[in-house]
C-alpha cells in the first residue's frame, strides 16, 4: 500500500557559509539543491516536490522551482522560523507515504550577515504591542527573559549555560568548516559583553551567510540513489505562540508535544538515540529543550550537560557540527541539524564521527522559542 511507503534522506549538501558576498539567496540554494542532488544521484527532472522557507519574495517555492527549471506537484512554504525545515521533512514524509510524490527538495539560504539583517526592524504585530513600545531587543531579549525565569524557578546558573558553548566549541574544533578551532572556557563565555541579561555575546549564535539543502525519497527510489538512505521514522510539531509576553510557560517549549510524538510515532525511547542535534540559536535554548523533550526532569538540564558529557568523548554527543553557536546559522538553522545527522548516521563525520551511529533524533526551535518540529532519524539496513 502506498500508505505505508518508508521515506528517507538520500542526499544533503551545504552551499558557502560565513560571509559570502559572491552568492544571493537563490543561488545559495541552487548550489547546495545541485550537490545535494547529485550525492543522491538524482537530477532535478527527478523532483516531484518542493519545500523552502525563507528564502526570497512572497512566494518562495515558486521562486525557487523557476530558478531550479522544476514544475513540482506538490509544494510547501511553511515557514514557523529555524523549526521549519524538520517540519518539512515530516510534510514530505506524509505526503510520500500518501503516494502524492517520490522526490522531494528542501532548501533554505540567507544572506544575513552580508546582508546586515539581523537587527532590522520586524513588521509590525498587534500581538507585540506588549514588547516592542517598550524596548524588547528581539529575538535576544525574549530568549533572556526565559533564561531568567529558569534561574529564578530552578537556580540554573550562567556557568551551566556556558557549558553549552564550551560544549559545542569542542565539537566545532573538529569541523573542518566551522570558523573557529580555539578552545572555549566557562570563564571565556562568562567573559564576554553582556548582550541581555543573563545571556553573553557566546551565549548567542552566530551570525552567518549559508544554505543547505536535503533530498527526501521514497523508498522505491531506495536502488536508484548513491547514498545510504536515512530513514525518517518519527516526526512531530507544534508552536505555541508568536510573541513571547504569550508563551503559556517560559521554561517550557513545544517539544514537549512534538518530541513525544516523534519518538512514539519511531518507537524508541531516549535510552535508544546515539546522536542528538538540537537548534542552539541561545544557551537557554538547549537547556529549555532537553527537559521539554525529558531527557532530564524540569531545572536539571544544567546539571545534565555539565561536566562535558556533551561534549566529544561524553555520553550524550550534541550538537556535533559546533551547532549555531560554533558552526553556523544564517538566520534559521534547522536545515544544518539534518545535514549533520544523516551525515552521522551515513558515519562521514572523520575526526567528529559519533562511533557506531544508527538512531538520531532532530529538534528545531523557531521563532521565540514559538515553534517546535522533531524528527528520529535511522539509518537504513
Amino acid at each position: 500500500m502506498t500508505g505505508e511507503r518508508r521515506a528517507g534522506i538520500v542526499g544533503v549538501a551545504e552551499s558557502d557559509i560565513g560571509k559570502t558576498p559572491h552568492l544571493t539567496v537563490l543561488s545559495q540554494q541552487a548550489l547546495a539543491a545541485r550537490d545535494a542532488l547529485a550525492e543522491a544521484g538524482l537530477g532535478k527532472d527527478d523532483v516531484d516536490a518542493v519545500f523552502t522557507a525563507g528564502g526570497w519574495g512572497w512566494a518562495p517555492t515558486l521562486t525557487l522551482a523557476e530558478y531550479l527549471g522544476i514544475q513540482p506537484r506538490y509544494t510547501d512554504s511553511t515557514n514557523i522560523g529555524g523549526s521549519s525545515f524538520e517540519a518539512h521533512v515530516g510534510h514530505a514524509t506524509a505526503a510520500i507515504r500518501a503516494g502524492l510524490i517520490d522526490v522531494a527538495l528542501i532548501t533554505y539560504g540567507s544572506t544575513q550577515r552580508t546582508g546586515r539583517s539581523r537587527g532590522r526592524a520586524a513588521p509590525p504585530q498587534l500581538t507585540a504591542q506588549f514588547e516592542l513600545p517598550y524596548g524588547l531587543p528581539q529575538p535576544v531579549g525574549a530568549y533572556a527573559l526565559a533564561a531568567m525565569r529558569h534561574m529564578h524557578e530552578y537556580g540554573t546558573t550562567p556557568e551551566q549555560l556556558a557549558e553549552v558553548a564550551v560544549a559545542a566549541r569542542e565539537w566545532a574544533r573538529l569541523n573542518p568548516r566551522a570558523p573557529s578551532h580555539e578552545p572555549l572556557t566557562v570563564a571565556d563565555v562568562l567573559a564576554s559583553p553582556m548582550i541581555c541579561e543573563p545571556l553573553h555575546k557566546l551565549d548567542c549564535c552566530l551570525v552567518t551567510d549559508g544554505g543547505g539543502a536535503v533530498v527526501v525519497a521514497a523508498e522505491d527510489r531506495f536502488p536508484d540513489v548513491a547514498t545510504t538512505p536515512v530513514e525518517v521514522l518519527g516526526h512531530g510539531e507544534t508552536h505555541t505562540h508568536a510573541t513571547i509576553s504569550n508563551m503559556p510557560d517560559l521554561t517550557v517549549t513545544g517539544a514537549a508535544q512534538s518530541g513525544p510524538a516523534a519518538m512514539r510515532m519511531a518507537g524508541v525511547a531516549h535510552d535508544d538515540l546515539d546522536v542528538v542535534e538540537i537548534y542552539d540559536s541561545f544557551t537557554i535554548t538547549v537547556l529549555l529543550t532537553l527537559e521539554s523533550l525529558g531527557f532530564c526532569k524540569p531545572g536539571e538540564a544544567g546539571d545534565f550537560i555539565s561536566g562535558g558529557r556533551a561534549a566529544p568523548g561524553g555520553a550524550f554527543p550534541m550538537n556535533t557540527n559546533g551547532g549555531g553557536l560554533s558552526y553556523t546559522h544564517p538566520g534559521m538553522y534547522g536545515i544544518f541539524l539534518l545535514i549533520e545527522a544523516a551525515r552521522q548516521l551515513r558515519g562521514e563525520c572523520g575526526d567528529r564521527q559519533v562511533p557506531g551511529a544508527e538512531l538520531a533524533l532532530v529538534h528545531g526551535t523557531g521563532g521565540v522559542l514559538s515553534s517546535t518540529s522533531t524528527v528520529i532519524l535511522g539509518r537504513h539496513r
